[in-house]
């Protein structure tokens, strides 16, 4: 079973997430060819540190950097690197803050610079427009497989494909709570557990063009990669369920 926030601790939250969109807000116009994602990670540190917090994923044993910044065919946990970003590659922001006693994670995809392939900015539309249906489905009464059931078909139904084995999950005074948010229905929505006033969760949508099948990265032992080396995306907001409505935090 998941832990329930109360108000109080909902507010700290909502407080982190609002300095955590600041700090994004400045972050994206970093993103753009020539620069190295070492240096994007750099003031990202700064940033929140700026906004009075600390870096979530800093507190992830053995990980030592503020942002993972996958590029391309890399989906998750790519750290900052000196790889330079080039006109038309696609770039993943994934950045956590801890601030008050509480983490919020937040990520987007965009693409580098002014590339005019249509197919990749249909397959990022895609992500964007299926975590706000997911986020619809996160309300007071339903099931985690109704947020489940809408990934799924948001994925799926524009032939791109959920990378099955990675999740959204719960989030509060530790980055990684319960309950596990997966991108598929992976049982009977009755069966998943149900939403309550005081979850907080991360939502995901994380998938990829050609697969689901990962890979890990060799010579890398956190970045894992598409396994036909396909383009992949992630779009993820915290959000909070109260008893009138679901507040997106970040």
């Amino acid at each position: 079973m998941y832990s329930l926030k109360t108000e109080k601790e909902i507010e700290a939250m909502i407080d982190g997430g609002r300095r955590l969109r600041k700090v994004v807000k400045q972050l994206l116009p970093l993103i753009r060819p020539g620069v190295d994602t070492e240096t994007i990670d750099r003031t990202a540190e700064q940033m929140i540190v700026k906004e009075g917090g600390q870096s979530s994923f800093k507190k992830v044993k053995d990980y030592y950097w503020s942002t993972c910044l996958p590029v391309n065919e890399q989906i998750v946990h790519t750290p900052p690197s000196s790889r330079v970003l080039k006109n038309g590659d696609v770039l993943t922001l994934d950045i956590g803050m801890y601030y008050r006693g509480f983490h919020t994670d937040y990520a987007t995809t965009v693409i580098v610079g002014q590339s005019k392939d249509r197919r990749v900015a249909d397959f990022l539309s895609t992500g964007q427009k299926t975590l706000f249906e997911a986020i619809d489905k996160a309300v007071n009464g339903s099931h985690i497989g109704d947020i489940s059931l809408a990934i799924q078909k948001g994925v799926s139904d524009k032939g791109y494909h959920v990378v099955k084995p990675l999740t959204g999950h719960g989030i509060g005074r530790n980055l990684h709570e319960d309950p596990y948010v997966y991108g598929y229905l992976s049982k009977r929505i009755g069966k998943t557990p149900l939403i309550r006033p005081g979850l907080t969760i991360a939502i995901e949508v994380i998938y990829a063009m050609g697969t689901e099948n990962i890979a890990y990265e060799e010579g890398d032992d956190w970045s894992i990669v598409t396994e036909d080396r396909s383009l992949s995306a992630c779009f993820e907001h915290t959000v909070a369920v109260t008893d009138k409505k679901t507040l997106i935090l970040t």
